[in-house]
């Protein structure tokens, strides 16, 4: 199997991974790029209202319910006492794209950004994971950083290290 390119943004609940996110794809997808996001949550999660006919027949038992409109489809998995599936099944699921970035898996084999900002009170992630090859943050480096370091209010930077890193194959997935 051949898997994309995988980035992962990390960081402390209200860091601003979302919002980062938000900004970059449309540069990356305006630099030719084609990407897909993968994004975890510890929270169940509902994509259809309560009582609609796709949220009935999930409900009712289905192992899958895919909705489908003029708009988007989606497909919506039950794994009804199942584990959770890994990042690397989850890939396996999606079109081939050319980077897929992933929200909040903190661990696993590939590489991530960590966005960080000291004001939330939290210690920063980077010291104690190598897997993470970047901080986006809203201060200066920090003395002894052992990473990149992106000024978080920068994001023509972040892009450009981003599309840098990308075209120099630093971000291939083989678990």
């Amino acid at each position: 199997m051949a898997y994309p390119a995988v980035l992962g943004l990390v960081g402390w609940s209200g860091s601003g991974k979302t919002q980062l996110l938000e900004q970059l794809l449309p540069l990356l997808q305006h630099a030719g790029l084609r990407v897909s996001v993968i994004k975890h949550s510890h929270h169940d999660v509902t994509l259809e209202p309560p009582g609609k006919d796709s949220a009935r027949a999930r409900v009712a038992g289905a192992q899958q319910v895919l909705l489908s409109s003029p708009w988007r489809w989606a497909l919506v998995n039950e794994l009804r006492g199942a584990p959770e599936p890994e990042l690397p099944e989850l890939l396996t699921r999606l079109d081939p794209v050319d980077l897929v970035l992933v929200e909040s898996f903190k661990r696993g084999q590939h590489a991530r950004l960590e966005v960080w900002r000291p004001a939330l009170g939290k210690p920063p992630l980077y010291p104690e994971d190598a897997g993470i090859v970047a901080v986006a943050s809203d201060i200066p480096a920090a003395a002894g950083a052992t990473c990149t370091w992106l000024d978080l209010n920068n994001l023509p930077q972040i892009a450009a290290w981003l599309l840098q890193q990308y075209q120099a194959g630093a971000w291939s997935y083989n678990p």
